[in-house]
């Protein structure tokens, strides 16, 4: 080694210990090659807080290029979060080759953390989102950008010096602006982003409130590590809303349409049993009016109206009290405003409907009295059905239960008993007009 290459070697480890945060900035202007070229040759001891200033993209991009040591050094070093962000990064070969170099503890370690909790925001994201500085000109954004090829882009991030999230660039904003200005000139404030470890639920809530495009994820410190791009936003709503829709009628969320069929029955069966005691209780309170169906049998005919008729009104009630719970529109705490709401309308459509059935009944029959008993007890059914179909997800709320887990098969129980007692009830009472 020369003289010069020597002193040039030393003034580059002074920069790197003196100025790790500045030396970073440096470090992302170069290629891959001249950075890993500068930072080979520096202990793990060195490297490590330019390593954590750098932004993560380049970070992935000069890793490979590091001497074999140098790379199980820092991964182990790092702190663990970042060492699991910059690992989703790489493809599935490189990252097992990077953990076999690692003792099994540590392997394990970071295994774990790279493993998200199903149904997360870390589960969904893309972890290769590309982030800026706010002080890189849009000419040198731009091409970055083309060197990173992604497509489909609305927006871009920019992070801090610390990576933490900081702001945001629209790529037509980006596209119209001078070469020489700043991304940070044109940056706007992100209205939305999630933590990694966010339930699916809380993302979708997002994703709803905010009409966003995508959502950028970072994790417990505020650093960006992924963003949801709009193809997993699409799943996550589709999937959340099938969820919705098995739970509701007592199927599992995890069986799937191919899933086996001992799986299924075992998911299935115990809420079927249910359904069938609930189905006996409704029975049984028709049984007790035997004596008065015997009498008239135009009841039987009509009971199937009455309950199929409250039993809809209770579902529309039940859907919307339903989506204001997953949208965080409402919580437990409002629960006399949603019930007083669904009593009124139900009590309203009830009237509405009453009239329709009863000249239907009427038309039918010729029976004044018999009119009037299916209008009472449309009334009564519809505004029973509001009520219940809006209490049932809020109870379940309340006691820590998911509002979905089955609330169709628990509204059905209540919208027949009442449907079919206050109809065979009336009647006994008013028999004498029938």
């Amino acid at each position: 080694m020369t003289d010069t290459s020597a002193a040039f070697e030393a003034l580059n480890h002074r920069f790197l210990v003196d100025h790790p945060a500045e030396a970073a900035r440096r470090i992302e202007e170069l290629s891959a090659d001249e950075a890993a070229h500068v930072l080979s040759h520096e202990p793990v001891s060195v490297v490590l807080p330019v390593w954590e200033a750098l932004i993560q993209d380049q970070a992935t991009r000069i890793l490979p290029l590091l001497p074999d040591p140098l790379q199980s050094q820092l991964i182990v070093e790092l702190e663990p979060a970042r060492s699991a962000s910059l690992l989703m990064r790489v493809d599935e070969q490189d990252r097992t080759r990077y953990l076999g170099k690692l003792g099994e503890s540590a392997a394990g370690e970071l295994r774990k953390m790279m493993a998200y909790p199903p149904s997360t925001a870390g589960q969904r994201m893309d972890p290769t989102v590309v982030a800026f500085r706010g002080t890189m000109t849009v000419d040198r954004a731009l091409n970055k950008l083309r060197r990173h090829k992604r497509k489909a882009l609305q927006e871009i991030y920019l992070v801090d010096a610390e990576n933490r999230l900081a702001g945001r660039v629209a790529i037509q904003a980006l596209a119209l602006a001078e070469a020489d200005q700043t991304l940070g000139e044109l940056a706007g404030p992100v209205p939305a982003a999630a933590v990694d470890t966010d339930p699916e639920d809380e993302v979708v809530e997002r994703i709803e409130r905010y009409r966003v495009s995508q959502l950028p994820v970072v994790d417990y410190a505020g650093r960006l590590v992924g963003a949801i791009r709009p193809t997993e936003l699409v799943d996550a709503l589709q999937q959340q809303v099938s969820v919705d829709i098995q739970t509701m009628v007592g199927a599992s969320k995890d069986e799937r349409a191919l899933s086996k069929v001992g799986f299924a029955v075992t998911k299935r069966l115990p809420w079927l049993e249910i359904n069938l005691l609930t189905a006996f209780l409704a029975a049984s309170v028709v049984g007790l009016f035997e004596d008065t169906i015997a009498k008239y049998t135009a009841l039987a005919v009509l009971l199937p109206v009455v309950a199929g008729q409250s039993g809809n009104a209770g579902a529309q009630a039940l859907a919307v009290t339903m989506r204001g719970l997953a949208l965080r529109e409402i919580g437990a705490r409002h629960w006399r405003q949603v019930t007083s709401k669904e009593v009124r309308t139900g009590f309203l459509n009830g009237i509405a409907i009453a009239l329709t059935t009863a000249a239907g009944v009427y038309f039918w029959s010729s029976s004044s009295g018999l009119a009037l008993i299916i209008a009472l007890s449309m009334v009564i059914a519809m505004v029973a059905a509001g009520l219940a179909g809006a209490t049932i997800p809020i109870l379940l709320t309340r006691l820590g239960h998911d509002p979905a887990q089955s609330s169709s098969i628990l509204l059905t129980t209540v919208t027949d008993v009442v449907g079919f007692f206050s109809f065979l009830g009336i009647a006994t009472l008013l028999s004498s007009l029938l």
